[in-house]
Order: structure tokens, then C-alpha cells, then sequence
């Protein structure tokens, strides 16, 4: 699969079929999974992964990118896009989950930037957010490097949420 994003040391690319064993594994995992509804079944795994990123993608609408390790070349997690409606407005986030091995090394920061910048650049976006657990200090950090401040905070999906945001410095490129 073409390589969509790439830097010094993540490649990322749409999902495909093939990536449901090693995400399924991942999302099973409650490391990976903290800060969220809990771990999740092959099922749910199958679910989220055909129907809320591969979907997207292929009907042209921004979506998750599976990230990858460049050296071992193996999926580490994902970084990307989710339609949101948070307090009755439709946003688009930027989120992100990185396999435990791979935490505390900046990669989610790496990958959130590029990201970030796909969305303007790109995407022609005007403004993303990020949705924050306030006890996820790891992923607060990786946003605030990202750029975003913190806008507000809300009640999303019954949980506790701190919404950060950034806009495009030049809204008419």
C-alpha cells in the first residue's frame, strides 16, 4: 500500500483489510486503549475499522492513517481524522493511539504534526480539534506541541472532555 505521509520515522497510509489482525490485537490491549470506552473485541475492532476509517476513506472524506514503524515496517497504531459532533457542532479531530512499545518517544507527537499540517495543506481545512481525557497528560502534551490550545471543556460520549483547537494561520490559501 502507497505510503500517504511519511516521515524520518513513521510511514502512514489508508487502512486496508489486512491491517484487522495486528489492530485487532492493539485495540485489545488496555494500555492502547486507556482513556476510552474500554478494550475492544475482534468485532468491535471490525466494526470501527471497516466502519468509521475505511468507509471514510474510500468515499473521499478524511479519515484515520494507519501508522507505521519505518524500520520494522509494522502498524503501531493510528493517526487521522474523526467527523465529530461535540456540543452540536461538527468538527473535525485529529486523534491518535500508539501501541505501548512505542510511547515516550515523540512519534506521536511526529505524527500528529504532519497531520496537522495534511489538514491545512491539503485538506484545505480551516480549523481541527483534538478531544483530551484530563487525566491523559501524555496525549495533552502531544496536542499543546501540536499547536492547539485548549478552547473549552464539554461532557463527549458521557466522558469528562477537554477540546483543544487550531486554525489555519491563513485561512485564504
Amino acid at each position: 500500500m502507497e505510503a500517504l505521509i511519511e516521515t524520518p520515522r513513521l510511514i502512514m497510509r489508508h487502512f486496508v483489510e489486512t491491517d484487522l489482525d495486528a489492530l485487532a490485537l492493539s485495540m485489545a490491549n488496555p494500555d492502547f486503549m486507556r482513556f476510552s470506552s474500554g478494550v475492544f473485541t475482534r468485532e468491535q475492532t471490525t466494526s470501527f475499522l471497516f466502519e468509521r476509517v475505511i468507509a471514510p476513506a474510500r468515499a473521499g472524506l478524511p479519515s484515520q492513517f494507519a501508522l507505521l514503524e519505518r524500520e520494522e515496517n509494522r502498524l503501531i497504531g493510528y493517526c487521522g481524522f474523526f467527523r465529530q459532533l461535540v456540543d452540536d457542532v461538527a468538527e473535525i479531530e485529529i486523534g491518535y493511539r500508539l501501541h505501548p512499545d512505542y510511547w515516550n518517544r515523540g512519534l506521536a507527537t511526529e505524527a500528529a504534526r504532519v497531520v496537522r499540517d495534511y489538514a491545512f495543506e491539503v485538506l484545505q481545512l480551516a480549523r481541527v480539534i483534538s478531544l483530551i481525557h484530563p487525566a491523559n497528560h501524555a496525549s495533552r502534551r502531544v496536542t499543546e506541541k501540536n499547536g492547539m490550545t485548549l478552547e473549552k471543556e464539554t461532557t463527549f460520549r458521557g466522558f469528562p472532555t477537554l477540546v483543544f483547537s487550531c486554525a489555519r494561520t491563513n485561512p485564504s490559501s
